[in-house]
C-alpha cells in the first residue's frame, strides 16, 4: 500500500514537472475558491464586526465575486492556450468580461466610498423642514460633493473600460483609443471642450469644489423659485414652488447668474409697499408695525422698519422691511404685515388711504363752472 502511494505520488510530480502550465492552471483553479474565501475572513476579521471592509464587502460582494472568477478563468486559459488550440477563441471574451467586471466593480467602489464618507459624518440626511436649512449648511454641501463626484467618477470610470474593452479588439482598437483620448487620459481639456455631456461632467466637479448651490438650496432659476432636488453627472432638478421640475444642465449654472438665497445663511429680508396719503403720520405706522412683528411667529427679531421710499403728486410710498429665518416664513411674513397694514388703515386711519384731490372752481360770470385735479 506504502510502495503503491509513493508510485502514485511519483507520477504525479513526473506529470507536473512535464507539464508546468497544466498543472499551474489546475491548481489555480482548485486553489481559487479557497483562496478567496481565506482572504475576504481575514480582511472582514482585521476590520473587525463594524470595520470599513465589513462595509466596502457587503457593496462589493457582488462584482468582486464575479471579477475574481473571471480572473481566473482567465489566467487559465492563458496558461492552456498552446495546448488547447481549437478553445483559443474563449480568450477574447473572457478579457472582454474580466474588463466589464472591474469596471462594474470600480464603480461599486465609488458609489460606496461615497457612502461611506456620508456614514462617517453620522449618516447625513437632509431634514424634511425647510426651518432648518441654517443649521444644516454642511450637511447639504458634504451631500451636494459627494453625490456630485461619485457620480462623474463613476461615468469617467465607465468611459474607461469602455475605450480599454475597445482598444482590446483589433478592429476596433482605433475607435477605442480615440475614446479614450476623448474622455481625458490623452487630452482631457480637448475632450471636455469637445463634447457637451464631457462639459456638463467638468461643470459638475466644478459645482461640487466651488459650492455655488448645494442639494436643497432655494434658488431663482429663469424667474421662478425653487429648491435644489437633485444634482446628478450631467444636470440638475430645480423643484418650483408649485411643484414643477425645472430640468437644466449643469453647464447652464456655469454660464448664467442665478440667485442662490441659502448660500452663506437662510435669513432673508422681506419688503413691503404701500402707497398712503401725504397726511399719514408714519410714526404710527411704526409703532403698528413693530406691534403685528412681535404678534408673528414668523418675524425672527432682527429687523422691522419702516421709510419713505418714494412719492408722486397723489401719495407717497412707504417701505416695511421686515426679516424672516428663511424665505419660507419670509413669504408668510410678508403677506401678513401687508393685510395687517392694510387692516389698520381701513380701521384706525381710513382718511390717510391714497385719494384723488379735486379742486372745485367757482362758476365765472359767462362761463361754465370747472375743476382741477
Amino acid at each position: 500500500m506504502r510502495t503503491d502511494l509513493n508510485a502514485s505520488w511519483t507520477m504525479l510530480w513526473a506529470w507536473v514537472s512535464s507539464h508546468p502550465p497544466d498543472s499551474l492552471a489546475l491548481a489555480l483553479t482548485l486553489l481559487a475558491a479557497p483562496l478567496f474565501v481565506l482572504g475576504v475572513r481575514l480582511l472582514l476579521k482585521a476590520s473587525g464586526p463594524e470595520g470599513i471592509w465589513q462595509f466596502l464587502y457587503a457593496h462589493l460582494r457582488s462584482p468582486l465575486r464575479l471579477a475574481w472568477l473571471l480572473l481566473v478563468l482567465r489566467v487559465d486559459a492563458g496558461l492552456l492556450q498552446q495546448r488547447l488550440q481549437s478553445w483559443s477563441w474563449v480568450i477574447g471574451p473572457l478579457h472582454l468580461s474580466l474588463i466589464a467586471a472591474l469596471t462594474w466593480l470600480a464603480m461599486r467602489l465609488v458609489r460606496a466610498g461615497g457612502e461611506l464618507v456620508l456614514l462617517r459624518r453620522g449618516g447625513l440626511q437632509l431634514p424634511d423642514d425647510p426651518n432648518l436649512l441654517d443649521v444644516n449648511l454642511e450637511v447639504r454641501g458634504l451631500l451636494t460633493r459627494a453625490r456630485v463626484l461619485t457620480r462623474v467618477l463613476s461615468f469617467l470610470i465607465l468611459i474607461v473600460g469602455l475605450s480599454v474593452a475597445l482598444m482590446s479588439i483589433p478592429d476596433v482598437r482605433q475607435v477605442g483609443a480615440s475614446l479614450l483620448a476623448s474622455a481625458g487620459i490623452a487630452g482631457i481639456v480637448v475632450g471636455l471642450a469637445a463634447r457637451p455631456v464631457l462639459s456638463n461632467l467638468l461643470a459638475g466637479l466644478q459645482i461640487a469644489l466651488t459650492e455655488p448651490f448645494r442639494i436643497n438650496d432655494v434658488l431663482i432659476v429663469e424667474g421662478e423659485w425653487g429648491r435644489v432636488e437633485e444634482i446628478t453627472g450631467t444636470y440638475v432638478v430645480f423643484r418650483i414652488w408649485d411643484d414643477r421640475r425645472l430640468i437644466l444642465p449643469l453647464q447652464w449654472f456655469i454660464e448664467h447668474p442665478f440667485q442662490n438665497w441659502t448660500r452663506t445663511s437662510a435669513s432673508l429680508l422681506g419688503t413691503v409697499f404701500l402707497w398712503v396719503d401725504y397726511a399719514t403720520p408714519i410714526e404710527e405706522l411704526r409703532r403698528e408695525l413693530k406691534r403685528l412683528c412681535a404678534a408673528d411667529p414668523d418675524w425672527d427679531g432682527r429687523l422691522a422698519l419702516v421709510h419713505v421710499t418714494d412719492a408722486n403728486e397723489t401719495a407717497v410710498q412707504v417701505r416695511f422691511l421686515v426679516s424672516a429665518a428663511n424665505s419660507s416664513r419670509a413669504w408668510e411674513l410678508r403677506c401678513r404685515i401687508r393685510e395687517g397694514m392694510i387692516a389698520y388703515l381701513q380701521r384706525a386711519q381710513p382718511q390717510h388711504l391714497p385719494r384723488h384731490r379735486v379742486q372745485w372752481h367757482e362758476q365765472a360770470p359767462n362761463g361754465p363752472a370747472s375743476f382741477q385735479s
